[in-house]
C-alpha cells in the first residue's frame, strides 16, 4: 500500500504566486502540524508529494524559498529545547496564521521597521504597535507641530494649518517670507512647501482633534506615519538653513 503525501501548498498556487504568498499558505500548513517542524523533513515530504509534477525540483525550490522567507521575517524561529535542526512557529506567526487580516499589519510594522525620526520613536511607535492607529497619527502630526513652532519661533496661538502657513509664508513680491520658507528656492516651490505642511496638517491632524476617526487601515497609518517622518526631516533642514553662515 503506497502513502499518499499531501502537499504542504497545492502546485499550481506554487507556480503562480509570488514568494510571500506561498509563505503564508506554507505557514497555516505548518501551524496545522503537530510536533517539531524540520526543514528537511518538510522538503522531501513535498517532494514525494510533487513526484508526478512535471516541475518538481522548481516546485520545492519555490517551496524552500517560502520556508526561508518565513525564517527571515521571523514567523519560524528555533525551537531552544531541541537541536538547531528544529522549529516552531513564533509567537507573530501563530497569530498570522490564525487570522487571514493579520498579513496587512504585518506589512504596516514592515513599514515601520527602519528607525523613524527621533521624536516619532516614543509615543508614535508605541501607539502604533499595540494597534492604537489614530493616538499614533496624531501624536505623529502633533510632533511635526510643534517641531515646526520651535523651530520657527512663532507664538503658541498659532496652531495647525495657520502655522504652517505662517512658518512657511514664501518670499515674494520683495517681502520677508516665513521663517522656515527656503529664500533660495524658486516662488512656487516655495507655496508647495507651505502647501505640503497646511495640507497634512488640514488631513491628519485637524480631523483627529475635531471627532473620531477611524483608522482602520494599519498601512495607511504606518504611511501616515512616514509622512510625518519626512516633514520633521524638513523642519531639520529649515533649521540648518537658519544657522548656515551667510556669505
Amino acid at each position: 500500500m503506497n502513502f499518499q503525501y499531501i502537499p504542504p501548498v497545492p502546485a499550481e498556487q506554487i507556480r503562480q504566486l509570488p514568494t510571500r504568498d506561498v509563505a503564508l499558505h506554507l505557514l497555516r500548513h505548518l501551524a496545522s502540524s503537530t510536533g517539531y517542524l524540520q526543514y528537511v523533513g518538510t522538503m522531501s515530504s513535498a517532494r514525494q508529494a510533487f513526484q508526478e509534477e512535471p516541475d518538481t525540483d522548481a516546485l520545492v525550490n519555490r517551496l524552500s524559498d517560502a520556508w526561508c522567507w518565513l525564517e527571515a521575517q521571523a514567523l519560524l524561529t528555533r525551537e531552544p529545547s531541541q537541536s538547531e535542526a528544529f522549529r516552531r512557529i513564533s509567537c507573530d506567526g501563530v497569530d498570522l496564521a490564525k487570522d487571514p487580516q493579520g498579513i496587512t499589519r504585518f506589512e504596516a510594522r514592515e513599514r515601520l521597521s527602519g528607525p523613524l525620526h527621533r521624536d516619532l520613536e516614543g509615543t508614535v511607535r508605541t501607539n502604533f504597535d499595540l494597534g492604537d492607529y489614530e493616538t499614533a497619527c496624531f501624536a505623529a502630526m502633533k510632533a511635526v507641530e510643534v517641531a515646526v513652532r520651535d523651530a520657527s519661533g512663532l507664538d503658541n496661538s498659532l496652531v495647525g494649518v495657520k502655522l504652517m502657513r505662517e512658518a512657511f509664508r514664501p518670499h515674494e513680491n520683495g517681502k520677508t517670507g516665513g521663517t522656515l520658507a527656503d529664500a533660495e528656492a524658486e516662488g512656487g516651490e516655495q507655496a508647495a512647501t507651505a502647501n505640503l505642511f497646511a495640507g497634512a496638517m488640514g488631513a491628519y491632524k485637524n480631523p483627529a482633534s475635531h471627532r473620531t476617526v477611524d483608522f482602520d487601515d494599519p498601512i495607511e497609518a504606518a504611511e501616515i506615519i512616514q509622512f510625518a517622518d519626512l516633514l520633521l526631516r524638513q523642519v531639520e533642514r529649515a533649521k540648518r538653513r537658519q544657522t548656515a553662515p551667510t556669505t
